[in-house]
């Protein structure tokens, strides 16, 4: 018979809703306060429970995967990052739209510059990490030197190199929701915004109902990349020109050259806009946000694709958003309204030429105080054949306005639709 163990031989876990002593050492956030010290630090490591002061964690949905490594011993739970030459290689900010609570709630303006500003707390053992990361690269895609062969584009040999070496700095930003804000921004109450963040993701976040006086929550959702070409002066620089392309991820056509949707071209053509308006002396944004299928995901997108094909008549532009919105109950979730803050970041406060066809994404960079000259659709001759029921599409839903700025009217029956490249 084998011995019954006794209790004493086992390790008791007490689980509850919350980590142990969290927030009894939390500095408050006053967000929007000049003076980074008097908006305190963002503390979203678990190296130290009691310092947190934040809801969720660092690296988004990446964060899971930190867990699994903790899980198998591969990785030390109190880990602290050593920043040693992290610092970013170029200087964005401040500029006084960090300051406004009200024109930036989805990032922390200050979360590239941890290290330098909230030095007195990392000598005090607070764990903060950057959100924000800038460097400098060189990218390289071959339909730009395609662009060179017909005349598009010139080799200059400082932001266009013999090769198509596009010379770039970049920035990777992880969210940082200011709950107050992202909810006035949405026109709802914060305890509204609150409830559906907590039940839409099974009670993931308790804090999110338990604790109203944490304000920022870091959702576990993809970040954003900025890629400028040309002088970072030359952002607020008004006597130079500002090409701005906003792009949303597909990775089918982004990355794997799919013809079904414009992405991959629009994407190539707001890079040559930004490459010509940085060689005229001014400077060229790309800002990447991972939004893939409109932020509905990939595999609701591939349902979509199938349900259009399949259907009676085939694939076509009268049923094109249908399809999608009986998939997924709406045709976009991407909450263009948050979009402008890292235009805002980046100090940005007039666009001379927007690459973009959407009347949405116009709309709320205008909304958030941000001038725009002239919008640049894709050329005709861009758009693959297979995507024409898209563009078709589009059109008929009023997606997109000819000339270079939708008029009232236009703006009126596009909004609450949800369509937006």
């Amino acid at each position: 018979m084998l011995e019954k163990p006794s209790r004493s031989k086992h390790k008791h876990i007490v689980l509850t809703s919350h980590p142990r002593n969290v927030g009894s050492k939390a500095v408050a956030i006053h967000w929007g306060e000049c003076d980074p010290l008097k908006r305190g630090p963002i503390v979203a490591t678990v190296t130290t429970p009691a310092h947190r002061n934040v809801i969720g964690t660092h690296s988004g949905s990446y964060a899971i995967y930190r867990a699994l490594a903790v899980a198998r011993k591969t990785l030390q739970a109190d880990h602290r990052a050593d920043l040693t030459n992290t610092s970013p290689v170029e200087q964005i900010g401040p500029h006084p739209s960090w300051f406004d609570p009200d024109k930036i709630i989805s990032l922390d303006p200050f979360g590239a510059m941890v290290g330098e500003v909230y030095t007195s707390f990392y000598e005090q053992g607070y764990d903060i990490r950057p959100t924000i990361a800038i460097t400098k690269a060189h990218i390289n895609m071959p339909e730009l030197l395609d662009a060179v062969a017909k005349g598009r584009l010139q080799i200059d040999g400082k932001i266009m190199k013999a090769g198509g070496d596009l010379v770039v700095t970049k920035a990777a930003i992880e969210p940082v929701w200011y709950l107050p804000g992202i909810a006035k921004r949405l026109g709802i109450a914060e305890s509204e915004l609150r409830h559906a963040l907590f039940e839409q993701t099974g009670g993931m976040f308790p804090e999110l109902v338990t604790r109203p006086d944490l304000s920022l929550f870091l959702p576990p959702i993809g970040g954003v990349t900025v890629y400028i070409l040309g002088e970072i002066a030359a952002i607020t620089d008004p006597n130079s020109p500002v090409a701005v392309r906003v792009h949303d991820e597909c990775n089918g056509s982004d990355v794997f050259g799919s013809d079904i949707c414009t992405c991959r071209p629009y994407l190539v053509h707001g890079i040559e806009e930004c490459i010509r308006t940085a060689q005229q002396g001014g400077v060229g944004i790309i800002v990447y946000f991972r939004k893939e299928g409109r932020a509905l995901g990939e595999v609701t997108k591939f349902l979509v694709y199938n349900a259009r094909k399949r259907q009676e008549g085939g694939d076509r532009a009268a049923a094109y958003f249908e399809r999608t919105e009986c998939v997924a109950g709406v045709q976009d979730m991407r909450f263009q309204e948050f979009m402008p803050d890292v235009l805002h970041w980046l100090g940005v406060t007039q666009i001379d030429r927007l690459v973009s066809m959407s009347n949405l994404k116009y709309n709320a960079i205008v909304n958030s105080g941000i001038k725009v000259i002239e919008r640049v659709p894709i050329p005709p001759e861009l758009i693959p054949a297979d995507a024409q029921v898209e563009i078709e599409a589009k059109k008929a839903a009023g997606y997109y306005t000819d000339g270079d700025v939708p008029d009232e009217i236009a703006l009126t029956q596009v909004i609450g639709r949800g369509l937006s490249d």
